[in-house]
């Protein structure tokens, strides 16, 4: 078993705690044990207060997304003739990060597969967040999502995210490397994870394939995770799961992945 000290685990408040105004889920991620937290779209909650209960319970917010656009899009930073609308949202998810010192901005594509110009379009739309967001000391994720939860999601898989990356050579971005997509996507999570190990930037996790609490299921994570920090990865690991009934009821996993 792991020893504590070497998972720590981030609490994604877009799902646990989620009846909770955003302040009130910091502190109570923060009093469940979580070392970190990050968000999905905090948009309508005064920056200040979350930057209140981040320095109150000394957690770092680690990321935040950029807005998703219409329903069904899932982002807009891919979508040709939607450049506009894409780069005000990544202004406005930079702004409000720099605001609650959080580290990254998740720019999300859209769905966009398939659609001429959409990777010249990303790409483009990426080089503009990777200027204003190293501009304010955070950096930029991408993450290639399933298309069970995200039908025509530009990318699916890290390998679809990672030709990209190479192509647009920013340091600044990197890839959100969720376990529950890629298993779906392949599986074999340790290899592909391996072999990109050099542009992920964070790591996130749910139950496949419920997307629950992730101490059921297909993969191991005690183990998974203890293999990822072997092949140096020195992240936080991102619980970002839908709670089967109450996040509070749910979290006896955290014992167990503790040891």
């Amino acid at each position: 078993m792991i020893a504590s000290s070497t998972i720590p685990l981030s609490a994604n408040l877009g799902f646990l705690w989620g009846e909770l105004a955003l302040p009130d889920a910091i502190r109570s991620a923060k009093r469940a044990g979580f070392a970190a937290v990050e968000c999905h779209w905090p948009f309508e909650t005064d920056p200040a207060a979350v930057a209140d209960a981040l320095a109150e319970t000394g957690l770092p917010m680690l990321s935040l997304n950029t807005r998703r656009g219409k329903p069904g899009e899932n982002g807009l930073a891919a979508l040709p003739g939607r450049e506009g609308e894409a780069r005000d949202a990544i202004a406005e998810a930079v702004r409000y990060g720099a605001r609650i010192g959080a580290r990254s901005v998740h720019v999300m594509a859209g769905a966009a597969r398939g659609l001429a110009g959409a990777e010249e379009t990303f790409l483009a739309n990426l080089r503009f967040a990777a200027d204003l967001a190293g501009g304010n000391g955070m950096g930029v994720l991408v993450e290639p999502l399933n298309p069970r939860d995200a039908p025509n999601y530009l990318h699916a898989t890290v390998e679809e995210t990672a030709a990209l990356l190479h192509r647009l050579d920013r340091p600044e971005v990197r890839i959100l490397f969720d376990c529950y997509h890629q298993q779906i996507m392949g599986g074999d999570l340790l290899r592909r994870f391996t072999a990109h190990r050099h542009l992920i930037g964070h790591v996130q996790f749910a139950a496949v394939p419920s997307r629950a609490e992730p101490h059921g299921g297909e993969v191991a994570y005690p183990w998974l995770f203890r293999a990822f920090r072997e092949a140096g990865y020195e992240g936080h690991f991102g619980a970002e799961y839908r709670p089967a009934t109450t996040t509070g009821a749910g979290l006896a996993w955290m014992r167990e992945f503790k040891g």
